[in-house]
């Protein structure tokens, strides 16, 4: 994968973007220390150089947030005991990284017909858990959370992660029904000013304790990364969690339907296998070789199984633990959500395709007025894709109580 190999960096970094960088720290160091005013726990950033993904082989320690003697602490070590005596591992055991590429894979016929871009990918694609840089161990150390909002991000994406925080990926508690948010991030990618934009992230999860990171490259084909290190922190942390919302940050989810679905689920009694979203079905390979999307036929060659679109979907625990172990025997595809179909298809099971997931917009010409109609919001459970100003002004006119929508709209 291309996360081992940072190319040399050609020019000077624009000035912008440095000036940028420090006037954010400065701001988020203000906000640091008004927190700690306030009496918020915040930790320590980790000491010393942060050295990134040139390295090789080095060893991490895993940042945790909170204090060590907080009830939240003694809860979760006792998950952990409990846990090793079901031969799961008590913590993040991936520690040191030391991967090598597979060269046997080199002397390949189909390899050497493979596109150079796919190469780094293919050598490394036995390369599948790596070490966390941050770690939130206690965010469901008590055991009573409901639905679980886990978003994915890039460092850069700070105005992404902020309008999500105030509108519905905020923290609190509906009927009884605790729901808890975390971001997944990975380390930034080639050509970043990656030292900055580090620090800026440690400041920023120090305010807010909802951030998961680890040792990778935040890349395209490395989002399938995400989903697999994801997979086995919840299944170490957090497989007490009953309900879990995977979205995008630039999506907007009507968190007030997401939990109606999941009610009639329960009802039902339908929520042991539940993975719903915006399926699709009979999709191939694009072999367009400009689409972000490409697929050269020596990688794969055949139709995709049925899969969700990623920018947001549901399921329940019970089905996140079996994906996790069912992933762990197969080899990783460099799309994120194909790869969960693949997982889905070796369980034998097919997502529920349900009409509320947009994870295309509500019609895919953005430029009709639909796209921007508050009534359908209303009536949906995720739309994709909202800038962070729109997801913001959409949220607050949607849960105005002055707007009238003369009926339940269908589309």
């Amino acid at each position: 994968m291309d996360h081992f190999f940072r190319r040399k960096r050609v020019g000077l970094l624009k000035p912008l973007l440095s000036l940028s960088l420090v006037f954010a720290s400065f701001l988020m160091i203000q906000k640091l220390k008004l927190s700690e005013k306030d009496g918020v726990g915040v930790k320590h950033p980790r000491d010393g150089g942060w050295c990134g993904s040139e390295c090789f082989s080095f060893k991490k320690t895993v940042v945790k947030s909170g204090s060590e003697t907080s009830d939240s602490a003694v809860l979760s070590n006792n998950l952990d005991a409990e846990r090793v005596s079901n031969g799961t591992p008590a913590s993040w055991d991936a520690q040191v990284l030391n991967c090598s590429e597979d060269a046997s894979v080199r002397t390949r016929d189909w390899f050497r017909r493979l596109d150079p871009r796919f190469h780094q990918f293919v050598l490394h694609r036995h390369c599948r858990y790596f070490p966390m840089l941050i770690n939130h161990p206690e965010k469901c150390a008590d055991g009573e959370v409901h639905l679980l909002m886990v978003v994915k991000s890039v460092i850069e994406q700070h105005d992404r992660r902020e309008a999500v925080r105030k509108t519905w990926g905020k923290e609190h508690t509906v009927d009884g029904r605790k729901i808890k948010t975390l971001f997944l991030l990975g380390s930034p990618a080639t050509g970043k000013d990656t030292n900055n934009l580090q620090k800026l992230i440690e400041y920023e999860d120090m305010i807010y304790g909802d951030i998961l990171q680890w040792d990778f490259m935040d890349t395209f084909f490395n989002l399938t990364l995400k989903e697999v290190n994801f997979l086995k922190w919840f299944d170490i942390y957090c497989s007490g969690v009953q309900f879990i919302f995977k979205g995008d940050d630039d999506v907007f989810v009507n968190t007030h339907n997401l939990l109606e679905l999941i009610g009639f689920k329960v009802e039902e009694q339908k929520k042991a296998d539940l993975f719903v979203g915006d399926t699709i079905t009979k999709a191939i390979p694009i072999r367009n070789r400009q689409s972000k999307y490409y697929i050269p036929k020596e990688l794969y060659d055949k139709p995709y199984p049925p899969y969700v679109g990623g920018g947001g979907f549901l399921m329940s625990s019970q089905l996140a633990r079996k994906l996790f172990v069912v992933s762990e025997g197969l080899e990783l595809y460099p799309i994120d959500d194909v790869f969960l179909g693949m997982c889905l298809q070796k369980l034998h099971m097919t997502p529920e395709m349900h009409p509320g997931f947009r994870t295309f917009g509500i019609t895919r010409r953005r430029v009709s007025p639909m796209n921007s109609e508050p009534c359908f919001y209303k009536d949906l459970i995720v739309v994709h894709k909202l800038s962070a100003q729109d997801l913001r002004r959409m949220w607050i006119v949607v849960h105005n109580e002055n707007l009238v929508c003369a009926q339940k709209i269908s589309i």
